[in-house]
């Protein structure tokens, strides 16, 4: 699947070391659907995402839009895990 250069900056963002403070969750969803993910709403503000056989859930981060280290941390582990680590 080709990602479009959004994708692929968003992508490279969530592995960027040490982790950004700044990546939209807005994008990460969007980065989710584009790899192929399966999004379902679970309670309050979590999201439950399912890739390549992968299951995790992840809360978005309010009031801000921006994702913490901690939660990116989290998402680059289920994109590694689930096989959708950026090329090089």
């Amino acid at each position: 699947m080709e990602l479009s250069g959004r994708h692929r900056k968003t992508l490279s963002s969530v592995f960027v070391e040490p982790a950004l403070s700044s990546v939209l969750w807005s994008d990460i969803e969007s980065l989710f659907k584009a790899l192929g993910a399966e999004l379902s709403e679970g309670r309050g503000s979590r999201v439950r995402v399912y890739l390549n056989g992968v299951r995790a859930v992840f809360h978005r981060p309010h009031p801000r839009k921006e994702t913490d280290k901690g939660a990116l941390k989290a998402v680059r582990r289920f994109l590694i895990t689930a096989g959708a680590e950026p090329k090089n």
